[in-house]
């Protein structure tokens, strides 16, 4: 008789995660040596945020728990009553299933609140994109807690291997696996510009830029300044379609896409989306002009096509720069400076950052090694 299954779940907070997950996931499900449940929280199934508990279904996965844990507002007072919650849901969950092998992706505050319940129970945690820095959003406390707690690591570059072993003072299941982002646009099948209008309404036919705006979650208020001024940057911007992805449950993240709302009513030019789904947002990525904002998507993914990156303030300070990101700070002038430029500029030619696309892969092989699967 061989070895049972390895119970494995996988921690999912919101559509950007999943959308990471997935080549992992496909592995993982094709697998009998595994034996995956997806648990389902935070943003996932909540209507307002796109109800992206969908896409998991019609993935044909197996979500053994789903649950909303988003906040009612974003407020640090809402956050805090958020995480809380998701820490007593998620008790239950590990009180009722022991599983051999939990896997947690990133840096959100939902995520790092999952894993922190697990604690008593001992349950191992495989870590996926630890080891990065950014200083510009209290995720990064979050992600080192996450790799402090965690028993594998699959960082996607060598140097964030290495913050890894520095934190935690050892090279113990320390991996650089690469990036899944980059196997999932090594799989992709991506549409064009009218398969993707078909599907979201947006047109990319049209010259466009691709805009995701969130919180700077250290000092965030300042994110009522920083959001007006990108957005008189856009209102001075022409010739561009101008495609905007809404911001992450944050603090201030109500606000954001309140000054967003308004900013687009009477501009047939701006196009408010909530989910394009993976395959929909990376086939935006891979048509627009160029993309806008402090979005994670404009440095790892990004850099895979290239793309022009537009990175406005310090969200994401600390990630590795590729030569396409243009860092600016949140001023109408130097944003539309910077837009203008970009616009009519080659990219320049540079070696791949992330890995080689195969990184579901080396994870899969290395815990069947942990758990002496053949």
């Amino acid at each position: 008789m061989g070895k049972p299954a390895v119970k494995t779940a996988v921690l999912t907070s919101s559509r950007a995660d999943f959308g990471i997950y997935l080549p992992l996931l496909a592995m993982l499900q094709s697998d009998d040596a595994f034996d995956l449940e997806i648990i389902a929280f935070g943003t996932h199934p909540v209507e307002k945020y796109g109800y992206s508990l969908q896409q998991i279904l019609d993935a044909g996965l197996n979500v053994a728990y789903s649950f909303a844990t988003a906040p009612l507002d974003d407020t640090p007072a809402d956050i805090s009553k958020s995480m809380a919650l998701v820490n007593e849901r998620m008790a239950d969950v590990w009180k009722e299933k022991p599983y051999d092998l939990v896997f947690a992706l990133g840096d959100r505050y939902e995520m790092f609140s999952a894993v922190a319940s697990a604690m008593p129970f001992n349950l191992k945690i495989a870590h996926i994109h630890g080891g990065e820095t950014t200083l510009g959003a209290i995720d990064n406390a979050f992600r080192h807690s996450i790799t402090h707690m965690s028993h594998w690591h699959f960082a996607c570059t060598e140097e964030y291997k290495d913050r890894i072993i520095e934190l935690n003072a050892s090279s113990e299941r320390a991996y650089n696996t690469g990036s899944l982002g980059i196997d999932n646009l090594r799989q992709m099948h991506f549409m064009d510009a009218a398969a993707l209008k078909q599907k979201s309404g947006v047109d990319f036919s049209i010259p466009s830029l691709l805009i995701t705006l969130h919180p700077e979650t250290i000092g965030f208020e300042d994110n009522i300044r920083n959001t007006d001024q990108m957005l008189m940057a856009l209102g001075e911007l022409k010739g561009y379609q101008q495609v905007i992805t809404m911001p992450n449950a944050d603090t201030s993240g109500l606000m954001i896409r309140e000054k967003l709302t308004s900013f687009a009513l009477n501009r047939s030019n701006v196009k408010l989306v909530e989910n394009f789904g993976t395959q929909g947002y990376l086939s935006a990525m891979k048509l627009a002009t160029l993309m806008l904002g402090n979005s994670s998507s404009g440095f790892m993914e990004a850099s895979h096509f290239p793309k022009w990156v537009i990175n406005l303030g310090h969200r994401q300070d600390g990630r590795l720069r590729t030569p396409n990101i243009i860092d600016v700070e949140f001023s109408k002038d130097k944003i539309t400076e910077a837009v203008n430029k970009a616009a009519i500029s080659p990219l320049p030619a540079f070696p791949p950052a992330y890995g080689d696309g195969h990184a579901a892969e080396k994870i899969v092989k290395i815990l069947k090694n942990e758990f002496a699967i053949d």
